[in-house]
């Protein structure tokens, strides 16, 4: 039982057995606590529930939580290594009462764990309680049977516990394992407890009092416990040794670290297997959790973990990236308790690679230029500011990486010194900013940007989470406060809500406090690709900075988002394979309720084309396949055949999305895009996917709209209702109506034809004429001319009138105006062959179109046609054509 992965199940099968619940681990970013980079304690994800904020189904939790300290005021990295207990990443196990039991149940099951089921003996454990807290230590005497000798009074802050300045808190009471006289150090609370001798393995602490702003405590209505036992801790306890590296699991690390390195693990190169096993596993399960390295914030921090470890195992001799071939050896020990692990696998194995390549590719210049100016400033012991900030802004690294190469050989780095560089540098890239033209109105917010840093975007992990307002902008300036009814834009600290870019629109939803301020968020904008603005209008209660706030999106609206963003990488593969591999994408937009994508092609897409594209998409959406994603360069990805969004502007690493599957593709995979939008976590989520709309934007640029989910089944049965309506309508079947619709049409087309006729012979016979009267040639200075005004006939069945005209006179011209039901108006004129050369068709039917308020006509010599806007000068246009047949006979 001895093992890590046995202590952790007997622990949580030990709690469960006392009505428990056994809650999963939470994730290592903190939702609901936006004061914290990471999850550093097994209490965190229950804070809400401990202030009454939030409910749960259980009143009694156990968990082992995942927990990393390598930032803020619980920074552990500069220790991880060279000590026997200092870790970036640990587990905490904990059980929790939310107002149900209380110190006496807390300190008995305590006890019994420890002294029962893990078989520690008595007289190697002493307990400490806080200096006022009596009460814990009579319990103590009365449960464990400890002497006053082993209970001892701690007066300081060390044994109270408070999670602010105001609200819940309590004593605590420790629980402390003596690894004997051997080990130097002295018992809690003495001069020597520093020492190795004395460990604390478990703190209970007892939420009872609420305090007060004014420094009054008062008692809670229902008092809680919150307990915390470091899982390597209690391990190395049980393993009999006081060193957590020598415990099985971190052992086991070591040992790949040091295979993998062909090093001895206790050789020279201890502390670097020590200190690559540690950031191995932090740096693991953040990536796990949704961190990706980068220059800001909780990536930054990764990033730090995971190149001081690979400094480490450059320092061992590796030539080669080192980190992602121990992640098997991480799955094995840990996978089974962290499924999540498992899962992210193949990303972690990428990520920890991409980055130790590209460092390896800096680190041989960066440490060249190190040894140089070590050499010339050895004998002052400091490193000017100048020289590790270049390494940093020129090299990548880290200003605590520098720190911790200089070690070694007894120097610092002058701090000072650097912070004034990295000012300076600031300084210079405002300036540069505010002169850029038009951009210069952004310069407030490159102020903020620079002045808080970035937005952390919790939104590819989670759908809610918490905030601390850093700025509020209302009006162009920066305000501390407002009130409801204020319009203003919001920014925090971190966000689950995505800022409008790549073509995906922000999202909506709600920012509020538990004191009643609510903040509807109508958008989120994304400013100099960091910023998230939340932009709304305060409705209730005052917001102002530095308030922490509840952060919820839309989800439904999210939800229909992230499908109609997939399914434009879907879409964009389908009409590859379909139309061919000159399609690119030229620009979309992705919004809840569609989805339009521009792409490159020369020519409308046939039906054909279409329902192919849409079967290709919805084929690989019943895959239901899990979409994927990887951290790579933006080279790197394109080379391994990732497609690059237009428009998109890429940083130093891309998240690559994988979509479907594909056995006939190299890689198995339908789809590899780059891409920083939101996306559903496994394809079915898309549901079904239905082409609205095809057609032209530019010249060779086409554009699809397309709906997806919901809004696709409800297109689907709007057009089933359609159908179903004309089909009623035409007293036949829907599967029958395509037939019945094209015999309707080919019936309509006969009947119009026979009608033309019909017209036509009627007007041939005078019918359609002014007078009624059996129309006839008249001569116009020897030439006969036959004109005439035929009422409804289409203008565009003049030539064939024309035609039949020509053959009525033998020798002639014929001039016919028709005016059409729906008034539209059109001249025609015929010269018979043996009048070409005195008489042309096109100068006569000019005469008559300029008569009907026209211009232009064309055609031949012996037949021409125009129309014109006048239906009432339609004799007046005949008459012009006699008059023009009249001057050139005339004039013969």
């Amino acid at each position: 039982m001895s093992g890590l992965n046995e202590i952790r199940a007997k622990f949580l099968d030990y709690f469960a057995s006392k009505e428990h619940e056994i809650v999963p681990s939470a994730s290592l970013v903190p939702n609901n606590d936006p004061t914290l980079l990471f999850t550093n304690a097994g209490m965190v994800p229950f804070k809400n529930v401990f202030t009454g904020q939030e409910t749960r189904p259980y009143s009694r939790a156990t968990s082992s939580q995942k927990c990393v300290r390598a930032g803020g005021k619980h920074n552990d990295l500069d220790n991880v290594g060279y000590t026997a207990r200092h870790h970036t990443f640990f587990e905490m196990l904990g059980n929790f009462s939310f107002g149900d039991y209380f110190k006496p149940d807390a300190i008995e099951f305590a006890w019994e764990l420890v002294t029962k089921e893990f078989g520690l003996p008595k007289e190697k454990l002493i307990a400490t309680v806080y200096s006022e807290d009596d009460e814990a230590f009579e319990l103590w005497k009365k449960i464990a049977g400890l002497p006053d000798s082993k209970i001892i009074r701690i007066p300081t802050a060390d044994n109270f516990w408070q999670m602010g300045d105001t609200g819940p808190c309590g004593p605590c009471s420790e629980i402390f394992y003596d690894h004997g006289d051997h080990i130097p150090g002295g018992p809690p609370g003495s001069p020597d407890e520093d020492g190795d001798r004395f460990i604390e393995i478990w703190n209970l602490v007892f939420m009872q009092f609420d305090q007060q702003g004014d420094g009054e405590r008062l008692n809670l209505p229902r008092p809680s416990i919150d307990t915390g036992m470091g899982l390597e801790r209690i391990a190395a306890v049980l393993q009999g040794t006081h060193d957590n590296y020598a415990t099985d699991l971190m052992r086991a690390l070591i040992e790949a670290s040091a295979h993998a390195a062909n090093s001895d693990p206790d050789g020279p190169h201890g502390v670097s297997h020590r200190v690559i096993a540690d950031h191995l596993r932090s740096s693991s399960f953040l990536i796990a959790d949704g961190v990706m390295p980068s220059n800001e914030g909780r990536g930054y921090v990764l990033r730090r973990i995971m190149r001081r470890a690979m400094r480490h195992a450059q320092i061992v001799g590796v030539d080669e990236p080192l980190m992602w071939r121990l992640v098997p050896a991480l799955v094995q020990q840990m996978g089974a308790a962290y499924p999540e692990l498992r899962r992210a696998e193949a990303l972690i194995t990428e990520t920890l690679k991409l980055e130790e390549t590209r460092f390896r590719e800096t680190l041989a210049r960066g440490l060249k230029l190190l040894d140089e100016e070590v050499e010339s400033q050895a004998a002052k012991g400091v490193l000017p500011g100048e020289v590790a900030f270049k390494l940093y802004d020129t090299y990548g690294f880290p200003v605590d990486l520098t720190q911790d190469a200089l070690r070694a050989k007894g120097m610092t780095v002058d701090m000072d010194g650097f912070d004034a560089a990295m000012q300076r540098q600031r300084e210079e890239a405002r300036k540069a900013w505010s002169g850029s033209g038009e951009q210069a109105t952004e310069t407030l917010w490159f102020e903020l940007r620079d002045r808080v840093g970035a937005t952390e975007f919790l939104g590819y992990e989670t759908d809610d989470g918490e905030g601390k307002i850093v700025a509020i902008v209302m009006d162009g300036q920066e305000v501390d406060e407002i009130s409801a009814g204020a319009s203003a834009q919001i920014v925090t600290n971190q966000t689950p809500f995505y800022g409008e870019s790549g073509g995906q629109v922000g999202d909506t939803g709600v920012i509020f406090t538990p004191k009643g301020a609510e903040f509807p968020v109508e958008d989120t904008q994304k400013k100099l690709g960091a910023l998230h603005v939340h932009i709304g209008e305060l409705t209730r209660g005052t917001l102002k900075v530095g308030d922490v706030v509840e952060m919820k999106v839309d989800t439904a609206r999210r939800d229909a988002t992230r499908a109609n963003h997939s399914a434009t990488h879907l879409l964009h593969e389908a009409l590859r394979r379909v139309l061919g591999d000159h399609v690119t994408q030229k620009g979309s937009l992705v919004m809840p309720d569609r989805l339009r994508f521009d792409f490159s092609h020369p020519k409308p897409m046939t039906q054909e084309e279409i329902a192919e594209v849409e079967e290709i998409v919805n084929r690989v959406v019943r895959q239901n396949s899990d979409v994927s994603t990887r951290i790579m360069t933006p080279d790197k990805a394109i080379e391994a055949g990732a497609l690059a969004l237009f428009g998109e502007k890429y940083g130093d690493e891309v998240r690559v999305l994988s979509m479907g599957l594909d056995e006939e593709k190299a890689n198995g995979v339908y789809s590899v895009e780059l891409c920083g939008g939101t996306h559903v976590r496994r394809l079915g989520d898309i549901a079904i996917f239905k082409i609205v709309s095809e057609g032209a934007v530019a010249s060779g640029v086409r554009r699809i709209e397309a709906l997806t989910g919901e809004g696709a089944r409800r297109y689907l049965a709007e057009q089933e209702r359609i159908a179903r309506e004309v089909a009623g309508a035409l007293k036949t079947t829907v599967d029958d109506l395509p037939s019945r619709v094209h015999s309707l049409v080919d019936e309509r087309r006969r009947l119009e034809r026979e009608l033309a006729e019909a017209k036509k012979k009627l007007a041939l016979a005078g019918g359609g004429g002014s007078g009624g009267e059996q129309p006839s040639a008249k001569d116009v200075n020897g030439v006969q001319l036959l004109s005439r005004r035929l009422d409804g006939v289409n203008p565009k069945d003049l030539r064939g009138l024309i035609d039949e005209g020509k053959k009525q006179v033998g020798s002639g011209i014929v001039a016919y105006v028709a005016v059409s039901e729906d008034g539209k108006v059109g001249i025609a004129v015929g010269v018979t062959d043996d009048l070409t050369a005195r008489y042309n068709a096109v100068d006569l039917v000019k005469t008559g179109a300029a008569a009907l308020g026209g211009k232009g006509g064309g055609g031949r010599p012996d037949m021409a046609q125009a129309g014109g806007p006048d239906a009432s000068k339609a004799d007046a246009a005949l008459d012009a054509v006699s008059a023009a047949v009249g001057e050139l006979a005339g004039a013969a």
